[in-house]
């Protein structure tokens, strides 16, 4: 069927209170036994091909149904489309980018109950759209964090390849090893505070509701040796300099790279077009506080947000039907498979989904590779609740004031907690 992509308009910013006033609908005049329009929301269509993938293959087999793509800013995804909500024009299937805002479309009344969809068994993230205990989301992909490495540089540096046993200080002995030989860093963290906090989170069972933000230190304390050392860019540096993870990895000035998984598809297509060097990397599980869930024996921790389908809850009920039949496709495992197969790490994985994403021409084929990937816990970076948007906020500039070296840890930490207890409150 023919679909034209919407192109989403500049639209300021509305507030919380506007979107609880208007739980405006889209075109309610489908009929159940005729064709059916739905609008799907999604940000950078050209180079996300999941939406458009997904999109093709339910209208396979669904002959009445037209799912048209309604894009919006990546950068400003949220807010657009919180606008468009509370004008009645928002999409009817809305992707949830971020976990953190499925609070603020559900109090606004703009979500749908889809507790009715049924979901296949193992798949993940299924509790971040529940909201005391109804679900308001149905998650198509988990993505993980894991380690990348380029096997070329441990090798010219003489230094073991990662095994999955290793702990945060076998991470850093290795950087400084990589380092010390002088082709490349051995290392590159991204500046987004997910580098520090997600780990610390995730690897010390910690909630950021609580408003206890000391276990945090020891991650902090390792990241600003590393930075000292030269074993990794210090913050400022990769700030001032707009530094990518894509271009420090890709381009091979760093031999190892923490980040979500993601990453692979997004390599795979740079190093095909030339963007990024032509070198052999793996995936390895991200390093570990102790030997407790280390080694492929073990489960490592580590984090990871899922992404997410909504519906609107303006929707008729003839629209309504058809978007929770989409929703149960994207969760199944025959899109599991589809997504696998252009990289995209869906929520269900199981021996075939592994078998698949490894497929993908590019992507390698190692067994370490295949375990990090497919085998972890892997713990929310954000918990659904409307107080984790603000809380962020200020953990963000708790990790900026001690990357950047205007804060002491202990200081920062200090100041975030207050922070929180006054400007949040926690019950």
């Amino acid at each position: 069927m023919n679909r034209k992509i919407l192109a989403a308009g500049s639209i300021a910013a509305v507030t919380a209170l506007a979107l609880a006033g208007c739980a405006g609908g889209t075109d309610e005049a489908a009929e159940a036994d005729g064709p059916v329009t739905l609008t799907l929301s999604g940000w950078s269509i050209d180079t996300t091909p999941e939406f458009q993938l997904l999109a093709d293959a339910f209208e396979e087999t669904h002959d009445d149904v037209t799912i048209e793509l309604k894009e919006y800013d990546p950068t400003e995804y949220n807010t657009l489309v919180t606008a468009d909500l509370a004008a009645g024009t928002g999409p009817d299937i809305i992707t949830q980018k971020e976990v953190k805002f499925v609070t603020t479309f559900q109090e606004g009344g703009q979500l749908l109950d889809v507790s009715d969809v049924e979901l296949p068994d193992g798949i993940g993230g299924v509790d971040s759209y529940k909201v005391d205990g109804v679900s308001y989301g149905v998650p198509y992909r988990q993505d993980s964090w894991v380690l990348f490495y380029n096997k070329a540089l441990f090798d010219e540096a003489g230094v073991a390849h990662p095994d999955g046993s290793w702990t945060w200080d076998d991470y850093s002995d290795a950087a400084a090893a990589i380092t010390a030989a002088g082709s490349a860093k051995g290392a590159y963290l991204h500046n987004w505070q997910s580098t520090v906090q997600g780990f610390a989170n995730a690897q010390s069972d910690a909630d950021i509701l609580a408003g206890d933000y000391g276990y945090m230190a020891p991650f902090y304390e390792r990241v600003i040796e590393m930075q000292d050392a030269g074993s990794q860019v210090d913050f400022n540096t990769g700030k001032a300099n707009q530094l990518t993870y894509q271009g420090e990895f890709g381009t091979q000035k760093a031999a190892m790279l923490p980040m979500g998984s993601w990453y692979t598809a997004t390599l795979i297509a740079q190093q095909a077009s030339g963007e990024a060097n032509d070198f052999e990397w793996g995936i390895a599980p991200i390093p570990q506080v102790d030997d407790s869930t280390t080694g492929t024996d073990n489960t490592p921790v580590t984090f990871g947000d899922p992404t997410g389908f909504a519906i609107n809850a303006g929707v008729s009920d003839a629209k309504a039907a058809v978007a929770k039949e989409f929703l149960e496709f994207a969760a199944s495992e025959e899109a599991a498979m589809l997504l696998a197969g252009i990289g995209i790490t869906p929520a269900l994985t199981n021996d075939a989904v592994v078998d698949a994403y490894f497929a993908v021409d590019g992507a390698p084929t190692d067994d370490l590779s295949k375990f990090a990937w497919s085998s972890h816990e892997t713990l929310p970076e954000n918990p659904t609740s409307n107080k984790t948007a603000a809380i962020q906020g200020i953990l963000g500039d708790l990790h900026s004031g001690i990357l950047s070296g205007s804060e002491s840890v202990d200081d920062a930490i200090a100041a975030a907690e207050e922070r929180v207890k006054n400007e949040v409150g926690l019950d």
